[in-house]
């Protein structure tokens, strides 16, 4: 590897388990792992089996993009299991939930 390829001005790296945890909802949990000046930020979101947001999840004011990691998630509509990629746009809603457990990689490209 080389060393100037590193040291590019603002690249930046997390490592998910030193990120701080957020408890959203019993056994709903977010890692924030990076935010852009512009407010576009990027998370890991843990779903424990069984678990489901309270209420709908609206995308406002911009999308969401969302990678199942591990598990199978479910939008109130249908599952979609590890190695789905999800586009919500703006204004669109959902109702997160699992049966089995899952992780999350959530970004969100604008603020």
């Amino acid at each position: 590897m080389h060393p100037e390829i590193l040291a590019q001005e603002g690249y930046t790296s997390a490592f998910v388990d030193d990120s701080p945890v957020r408890e959203l909802f019993p056994g709903i949990r977010l890692r924030p792992l990076w935010r852009a000046p512009s407010g576009a930020h990027a998370n890991v979101l843990e779903m424990d089996a069984g678990t489901s947001w309270p209420t709908r999840d609206i995308h406002d004011p911009g999308p969401e993009e969302v990678y199942v990691l591990a598990g199978t998630f479910n939008d109130g509509a249908r599952d979609y299991p590890a190695g789905t990629f999800l586009h919500a746009p703006a204004g669109s809603w959902h109702v997160p939930s699992t049966t089995t457990g899952c992780t999350l990689f959530l970004f969100y490209p604008e603020s």
